[in-house]
């Protein structure tokens, strides 16, 4: 059911960052309610990898939120433009992806966008079907719509350009085929992080060169990754992946910096806006500790993708091993080939690191325990004829054991 126009603007513009323009939207949202049609909201994800991570999550609890009004979410799944490769704040040229790994990818994003849309009010498509059908006259069209000089105002391509770094002709196709899709499925609003936008604003350029009515652009912030530098990204090594095991997931949530707990909890926790500004208003005053607030706030995250009882349990193990400085009580047994064998190769071996290069920068800063003391000597050599525990970094424990020595 569509409710009044003011009401849903009201909702619909907590926690974005920018609306072009509010009067475009108020008038949209009134000819919804006037007309008993829902409106056309665009999202586009290419399935650049295989995992969706909590970042990912922003844009669509706002796509939700339009669902909960009544609107059709219009999910259009960039298998096409995902093999040039969106060259936002990229600072080279991006590898293009095969065809095989852009459709594995797609298979895994729908799985896990719908833990948060209702597939019932989404349309799903890929871009491929009609930018793959496009004609070299086609594309020397759309190229005719859009000017070097207009493309080089985006900050990375101009950032590249002044320092003398390549810059593929492909790439700036990458903008007006974006543009395009919101053509092609006549969208009208677009939501996307704040490094969408000129991309986001190249579609409002296309649609009125089609004669349409431009898309109303919707920026939602940009989540920062654990290392609390740069934006949570797979690459970085900082994201919180919707598919980590639940006291992996927790403990991530719980290494991120005190000061980024607002925005997790405004624009990841799934609570209302109303919620979670109660909880920081309470931190500001001291009325909560931090890392109570913080326990409180992983919990949540846990039991959104794991439910209640893994989230309860993942609080209890890190509880046992952080706070109470004790070991798991289920740590896993990895059975080893050989009696005895270096250290270095037995991380590597294991799959505790991914390079024996990663295991000695670990054992070198500290990260890699025996029986929760340090170790400093990478040439050690342990006798596995007994299980040995292994803690490496801060959540990962291993038992490892020669094989022919388990019962």
């Amino acid at each position: 059911m569509l409710e009044k126009a003011s009401r849903q603007l009201e909702v619909l513009k907590e926690g974005i960052v920018d609306l072009i323009s509010e009067p475009e939207f108020l008038k949209k949202l009134e000819w919804s309610v006037e007309n008993k049609k829902p409106l056309r909201i665009k999202y586009g994800a290419d399935p650049s990898a295989p995992d969706l991570h909590l970042g990912h999550t922003v844009p669509l609890r706002k796509l939700r939120q339009f669902q909960e009004f009544g609107h059709t979410i219009i999910f259009i799944i960039g298998d096409f433009t995902a093999r040039i490769g969106d060259p936002t704040q990229r600072s080279e040229t991006r590898r293009m992806l095969t065809r095989e790994e852009v459709n594995r990818n797609a298979v895994s994003y729908q799985e896990q966008v719908f833990r948060i849309l209702d597939s019932k009010r989404t349309e799903t498509v890929y871009n491929s079907k009609w930018l793959g059908a496009m004609t070299p006259e086609d594309f020397l069209s759309l190229t005719a719509k859009y000017t070097v000089a207009r493309m080089l105002e985006r900050d990375d391509f101009q950032n590249r350009y002044r320092s003398g770094k390549p810059i593929a002709l492909v790439e700036f196709l990458y903008p007006l085929l974006q543009g395009h899709d919101s053509v092609q499925i006549s969208s009208d609003v677009e939501i996307g992080g704040t490094d969408q936008m000129f991309n986001l604003l190249v579609g409002r350029d296309l649609q009125r060169e089609a004669g349409q009515a431009p898309q109303v652009v919707m920026t939602l912030p940009l989540i920062e990754g654990t290392d609390g530098v740069h934006k949570m990204s797979k690459s970085m090594g900082n994201a919180i992946a919707l598919e980590d095991e639940p006291e992996n997931m927790f403990g991530k949530v719980m290494s991120i910096p005190d000061r980024l707990m607002g925005n997790y909890y405004r624009y990841v926790s799934g609570l209302t806006y109303e919620e979670s500004d109660r909880i920081i208003a309470d931190l500001k005053a001291d009325k909560i500790h931090p890392r109570e607030a913080k326990s409180s706030l992983a919990a949540q995250i846990v039991r959104i993708y794991h439910g209640n009882e893994n989230a309860e349990r993942a609080r209890e193990h890190f509880d046992q091993v952080f706070k109470d400085k004790g070991l798991p009580e289920d740590i896993e047994i990895f059975p080893y080939p050989e009696k005895s064998a270096d250290i270095v190769s037995i991380l590597k071996e294991t799959g505790l690191v991914s390079s024996k290069g990663e295991g000695r920068r670990l054992i070198q800063q500290g990260g890699v325990k025996l029986s929760q003391e340090k170790i400093s000597d990478m040439n050690l050599i342990l006798d596995l004829t007994s299980p040995v525990t292994i803690q490496c970094g801060k959540r990962k424990f291993l038992k490892v054991q020669y094989r022919g020595a388990i019962g």
